[in-house]
């Protein structure tokens, strides 16, 4: 349902606000606006915001107690600092207090496009991905307990640790369990998403650059090295570095120094690297896509996340977590629970996006669960499957899987199957969807009470959006009777 990005800026300067949002507004953006940091926070509490874009001096609340503020309760969330060329000192103290990055007036049209974009693309991967601070460090199984053990010798160590692991499985949350357990905790963490930055931009961003290197720099720029020395840097999704890339990275972990883009001067750190990645290093080495001896540098200590399939004990102790966690976000005090039937059909499904679809699934369940437990009925279609009577493989899952949906699909669309073919698959799938769709968007205007804005944040789209999709369901007219 999700079209545009949205994206809050807050800035006391009304001409500013203008002409950054039209910007961002031509780029393809939605554009939130608040004056202050107050207001900013106000914001934040009525939508749902993909980036903010915060002056550092503003009144009332300045873009340095915000940060720590939207840190501090949504600490996925990016943000952007803008700062004057005297303030540059400030905003890399920012970049050390969670910031995602800065951009200095006046500002560069071509470079300022290229931060958001960048703070946009690695929102969208954190949700897709799962990071998943405060919920993956879950679980008894014995897959766990090796790895919380391996955590407790290893993390306060200078060596070089790779995470391993399909997505959705945690990476992230393991790299700051290293850091925070190391006697760099009170060091800078600083986290790249390799996946999220354009190949020609990765060198500036690692390494930083210095004034007049390339078209657009208008001042020097430190990189993520420099900013995190004395701490750790976490590179996930190392394996989308570029080959010519790996070189320069290769030396900074080994001899840790580098130089900036277009700088002549040596510049030394102290940095624990981390490094993740869901692809198999091993096989990108055949292919010629990963170097061998950077591949050995990473790997002095490999920890390799299980997928959700192979801890299945530990699915019960995940969906009370999130549960707990919901009942509270979506104001659902009376569910408790799951029930024993639904319990049984979340042990049986395969969980292919691992802990983050499981997390989706509970959220939608909260959703439409109107008893004390969540039921069968309360879950997605496609996991409503009777579980088989004895250990069977994913394909006789599949398969018992689509013979319900078949099912389902018959009785809701009042359909008789034709062998002429009447209605056409994707019209099936169309009507189906937009079943589902309406379904969902009534249950949360439901539990919000009609408030369109509230629901819009609770869908995580923005309210012109979700206008636009009741007016396509006909929603909008039934409501405004």
């Amino acid at each position: 349902m999700r079209e545009k990005k949205q994206i809050l800026i807050a800035d006391d300067e009304a001409n500013l606000r203008r002409v950054l949002g039209a910007q961002l507004q031509r780029d393809g953006y939605d554009v939130l606006m608040a004056e202050d940091g107050e207001q900013a926070l106000a914001t934040l509490a009525e939508n749902h915001v993909d980036v903010v874009i915060s002056d550092l001096r503003m009144p009332k609340l300045d873009g340095m107690q915000l940060l720590k503020r939207i840190t501090a309760s949504q600490p996925e969330l990016p943000v952007i600092i803008i700062t004057a060329h005297g303030t540059v000192d400030t905003a890399v103290e920012a970049l050390k207090l969670g910031a995602f990055d800065y951009v200095t007036k006046p500002f560069d049209r071509t470079e300022f496009k290229n931060v958001v974009d960048k703070a946009s693309r690695t929102a969208e991967l954190r949700q897709r991905e799962g990071e998943m601070a405060e919920r993956g460090l879950i679980g008894q199984s014995p897959a766990m307990l090796s790895i919380y053990s391996v955590i407790e010798k290893v993390a306060d160590t200078p060596s070089t640790v790779l995470i391993t692991g399909e997505s959705g499985t945690g990476k992230e949350l393991i790299a700051r369990a290293l850091h925070e357990k190391s006697s760099r905790h009170d060091k800078p963490f600083i986290r790249v998403n390799c996946a999220a930055i354009p190949r020609d931009l990765i060198e500036s961003e690692l390494f930083g650059y210095e004034k007049g290197a390339f078209t657009g720099a208008v001042t020097s720029k430190p990189g993520r090295f420099e900013l995190a020395d004395g701490g750790t840097l976490f590179l996930d999704e190392i394996g989308e570095i570029p080959v010519n890339m790996q070189v320069k990275l290769l030396r900074a972990i080994q001899e840790q120094e580098f130089e900036r883009v277009g700088g002549i001067k040596t510049i030394e750190v102290d940095v624990r690297l981390i490094a993740a990645t869901n692809r198999d290093l091993a096989q990108e080495i055949k292919e010629q896509r990963f170097r061998e001896d950077l591949y050995y540098r990473l790997n002095v200590v490999q920890m390799r996340l299980p997928p959700l399939r192979e801890r299945q004990g530990d699915i019960p102790l995940l969906v009370e977590h999130f549960v707990k966690r919901f009942r509270e976000r979506l104001k659902k005090s009376r569910v408790v629970g799951v029930g024993d039937a639904a319990m049984e059909v979340l042990l049986a499904h395969p969980w292919p996006g691992n802990i983050r679809e499981l997390e989706n699934v509970i959220e939608r369940a909260m959703l439409f669960c109107d008893g004390e437990r969540i039921d069968v009925g309360d879950l997605p279609p496609d996991l409503r499957v009777t579980p088989p009577s004895s250990p069977g493989s994913h394909a006789a899952v599949a398969s018992a899987r689509r013979a319900e949906i078949d099912e389902d699909d018959d009785e809701d669309l009042g359909e008789e199957p034709t062998a002429s073919g009447e209605i056409g698959l994707k019209e099936l799938v169309r009507e189906a969807a937009a079943k589902v769709e309406r379904e969902l968007i009534v249950r949360a205007l439901q539990q919000t009470g009609g408030n369109v804005t509230h629901t819009a944040r609770l869908l995580k789209i923005s309210r012109k959006s979700l206008q636009t999709k009741m007016k396509e369901l006909g929603l909008r007219e039934a409501r405004e009777d």
